[in-house]
């Protein structure tokens, strides 16, 4: 027989870690899969611990989309389908001078019907005169940038007071800045002229379908998806290495050479699922235009700051499941989370509303502050939004540094470069993860299942 051919992944986010399993899992030839990290713990973004006596309140994404397959099959493949939990039904608020439930008849923010704006106090009624026109209004010229889209289209009040709070939410982004390729619900809406009626056709087309939860996450939290998968990989074989920061490539006669802070490991193929800005030092020594372009990406921080706040302090007003700030209105926080209305398991015994809440995006930096300043900055923004002072009695402030790639207009272009020089230079390299074709759970398990077997292809040629 022949010696086991050798996979190296690079990251041990969710990316990474279905990328090994998936080669694990499906190769027809024998093969030792190990997975660099260079943080000392897995799971990349993902990250649950206990909570103001909860055993597990997630510090980053608490969610993922189920109206694509992919997440929701890995939970499923992994042994969690059973203990999958949707969120509650409480509504969700945009706050501008005041609370505002967020319209229905939305696809991400772009109104599907006149009446999603019309009876909404978030527009004023010249907004909502410059929206109307929205299908009388001849074809924009073509554009990858959202703001720029939706602007010529509906006004800058729809889309500064809906349609980027919402993306601008998911992406930590200014949608001025973000392409409309990597929002596809919404870029969807660009092949007919009006925007509006191709929202209210898309909504239609949703509303046909069944019927069920947007989102879904396991009871012991989005952490929970890592650790069974690095489980799942172990005990298949594969070897998962923390602090092992990767220095360089090496292209030799045969495979690769991966050099790291501790040592060098052999390749047949490698996975680079780490985060493209931080690749590019790396792969700038197998192709010069490779590591220039990865070196283009830019990469938003966000600090995310759990509270417990005393059930005595918390406004029974307060019903629903959190808000989002529009950019214009913004000066700290961007969003909060009503924890503990959102998730039914997030219910301390004590009646402690848990509350997360988000700073800092593309274009506004907050992680030089320290942790104290952080929660002043968070409690006063708080006390203008709600109305009422807070005293915590637990905090935890969880820094996400460079966490959400910035997707800027024309991105999937320059990936394509990216890949076609790569490809040409340095065949069996492939990429899966935030960075490249999606942010998102699902998107990044999707893109692992493919960059694993596009990997199992390349060493069945060898």
């Amino acid at each position: 027989m022949s010696d086991p051919r050798q996979v190296v992944v690079i990251g041990a986010g969710v990316a990474g870690l279905t990328s090994a399993l998936t080669v694990l899992t499906n190769s027809s030839v024998p093969v030792n899969v190990t997975v660099l990290e260079a943080e000392s713990t897995v799971g990349g973004r993902i990250r649950t611990t206990p909570f103001a006596g909860l055993s597990a309140v997630d510090e980053g994404a608490d969610a993922f989309l189920v109206r694509v397959p992919w997440a929701t099959q890995l939970a499923s493949e992994l042994g969690l389908g059973s203990s999958m939990t949707s969120p509650t039904d409480a509504h969700a608020s945009i706050w501008h001078n005041g609370m505002h439930n967020i319209p229905g008849d939305l696809m991400l923010g772009v109104p599907a019907k006149i009446r999603a704006f019309a009876t909404s106090g978030l527009i004023s009624p010249v907004g909502k005169l410059r929206a109307a026109i929205e299908p009388l209004l001849p074809a924009t010229a073509d554009t990858d940038s959202i703001g720029d889209y939706v602007r010529s289209r509906f006004g800058n009040q729809i889309h500064e007071r809906l349609v980027d709070p919402l993306i601008g939410s998911i992406y930590a982004t200014d949608s001025d800045h973000f392409s409309m390729a990597a929002v596809p619900q919404v870029a969807a809406l660009t092949a007919s002229r009006s925007m509006l009626f191709a929202a209210g056709k898309a909504r239609a087309a949703a509303a046909k379908g069944p019927a069920g939860p947007i989102f879904a996450t396991p009871i012991r939290g989005i952490g929970a998806l890592i650790e069974l998968l690095t489980q799942r990989v172990t005990s298949l074989g594969g070897r998962i290495l923390t602090g092992e920061s990767v220095s360089a490539i090496e292209k030799e006669p045969t495979g690769y050479t991966v050099s790291t802070s501790r040592g060098q490991h052999q390749a047949d193929a490698i996975v680079i699922a780490s985060p493209a800005k931080h690749s590019a030092h790396f792969v700038r020594t197998l192709d010069t235009r490779a590591g220039e372009l990865l070196n283009e990406w830019t990469h938003a921080s966000v600090v995310l700051i759990t509270m417990a706040i005393p059930a005595s302090q918390w406004p029974s007003r307060l019903t629903g499941s959190g808000y989002l700030v529009p950019k214009p209105d913004q000066r700290w926080v961007s969003a909060a989370s009503f924890g503990s209305n959102k998730w039914a398991h997030w219910r301390p015994d004590d009646g402690s509303m848990i509350l997360r809440v988000s700073l800092g995006r593309d274009g506004l930096e907050v992680m030089h502050f320290d942790n104290d300043k952080l929660i002043n900055l968070a409690l006063a923004d708080m006390k203008l939004h709600l109305g009422v002072d807070m005293t915590p009695s637990e905090v935890r402030v969880s820094r996400w540094a460079e966490s959400f790639p910035q997707y800027r207009p024309h991105h999937f272009a320059r990936l394509a470069e990216l890949e076609h020089s790569l490809g040409a230079s340095a065949p069996g390299i492939v990429f899966a993860g935030a960075s490249y074709r999606g942010i998102g759970i699902p998107a990044c398990v999707q893109q692992a299942r493919s960059a694993a077997e596009a990997t199992l292809a390349h060493l069945a040629t060898l």
